[in-house]
């Protein structure tokens, strides 16, 4: 190898080295937290990535001087961008030399740096993955079955394309907003007892927003934590907590595909977008291996065909017959600890105090989910006739048969 070479080689490893221990020392020392986010660079939300993006494009059409003009200023304006800098480290080293992978650095440092290579080169195929494979027009996961007013945004994560979609809700369509590369935990997905380093899979809640002042630099720009466990979850003995959505630390732009405790981890920029838009309480987030995209037209049969279960529910629940209504409870529902024998007095509290009122669901939403068993997650305001409000409330339903059954009700608003 020619000096000059060895020197561009040399000029890899340290750009990507420096990133590393600048991440690392982020993780191990406390920083002053509003000295750190003062410093930051001012960006956008997806607008490093596209960059990045840009960069490949141009490798990808041999226009290599323009690639590195456009790298260098990325990992100028984004230090902390370690896969940047590594294709940034690539490009330089190919003005000497062909190049035989993304990372090609001498092999003796590809032996030393092998798992922080295989790590940017996993988040590298990630990105231009889900730059090729776009979700198709006008569609939607299938999940979200029907979404009500109130669920201004809802979420969606594929957790195979490390890849996290925020979605505006408007007159009952849902609209792709964006979408950004995520991390999940360091063994995976479906999370099953505290400790176990993996994200936890089924349908969730924003339920706070976490101020960023009591956050450690680690959460970076803040954090949204979901219900995890939900009481699905919580019926199938599944332990743990804390799950959240959060930022990287200062010195970090995004962390490898598989790098977290649990929690769904996003460039900063990227979560700020995401705290501005979304609302607390009211939006959804699924978390799935692997998202199935249809068209609206097509889940409106099962929505059509769920929406009578429901509304017989209603029906029986204003006729004030308690063992027409307990028809549809599951024989192990649990609120709490308590099983349906338990629970049952609350129950005919709520019919008596109705007094044979009609009652009305407004806002209704169902989110369905679909694994070992059929599930489906429906919220709704249950308003007595006469009211002007009522009970915002949330049910569980499982599929036994050919046949819906409650599981869970709860009253959340």
């Amino acid at each position: 190898m020619s000096v000059q070479a060895m020197k561009r080689a040399l000029l890899v490893l340290c750009c990507v080295l420096s990133v590393a221990l600048m991440a690392a020392q982020a993780w191990a020392a406390p920083q002053k937290k509003a000295k750190a986010r003062s410093q930051a660079p001012v960006v956008r939300d997806g607008e490093a990535e596209a960059r990045l993006l840009e960069v490949y494009r141009l490798i990808g059409q041999a226009q290599g001087r323009q690639a590195l003009a456009k790298a260098e200023a990325l990992v100028t304006e984004h230090p902390n961008f370690q896969l940047a800098q590594l294709v940034y480290g690539d490009l330089l080293a190919s003005q000497s030399r062909p190049l035989r992978a993304l990372g090609d650095v001498p092999d003796a440092v590809a032996k030393s740096g092998a798992q922080l290579l295989s790590d940017l080169r996993d988040e590298s195929a990630l990105r231009i993955r889900a730059l090729r494979e776009r979700p198709p027009a006008g569609t939607i996961p299938a999940q979200f079955l029907q979404l009500s007013m109130r669920n201004k945004h809802a979420i969606a994560i594929d957790s195979s394309r490390a890849r996290l979609y925020l979605f505006e809700n408007t007159g009952g369509e849902l609209k792709l907003l964006a979408d950004y590369y995520i991390s999940v935990g360091k063994s995976g997905i479906e999370k099953a007892v505290e400790g176990d380093l993996r994200t936890p899979l089924g349908i969730y809640f924003v339920t706070s927003n976490l101020d960023p002042k009591s956050l450690k630099d680690f959460y970076g720009v803040g954090a949204l934590p979901i219900n995890y466990p939900n009481p699905y979850d919580a019926r199938r003995g599944k332990t743990g907590g804390g799950i959240w959505l959060h930022g990287t630390p200062p010195a970090q732009f995004s962390r490898a595909p598989k790098a977290t405790d649990g929690c769904v981890v996003l460039a900063n920029p990227d979560l700020q977008r995401i705290i501005r838009t979304v609302e607390i309480r009211t939006t959804p987030v699924v978390i799935a291996d692997k998202l199935n995209w249809v068209t609206p037209q097509s889940v409106q049969p099962d929505s059509r065909r769920f929406a009578d279960t429901l509304q017989a529910w209603r029906a029986a629940k204003a006729s004030a017959d308690m063992t027409r209504l307990l028809a549809f409870y599951s024989a192990d529902f649990s609120f709490y600890g308590k099983n349906l024998a338990e629970w049952t007095p609350a129950l005919r509290s709520e019919l008596d105090k109705a007094r044979g009122r009609d009652i009305q669901l407004k806002d209704v939403s169902y989110l369905h989910w679909t694994d070992s068993a059929d599930t489906m997650v429906v919220t709704f305001g249950e308003v007595p006739e006469g009211a002007r409000s009522g009970p915002v409330k949330r049910q569980y339903w499982l599929r036994q048969g050919t046949q819906w059954k409650i599981f869970f009700e709860g009253v959340i608003g």
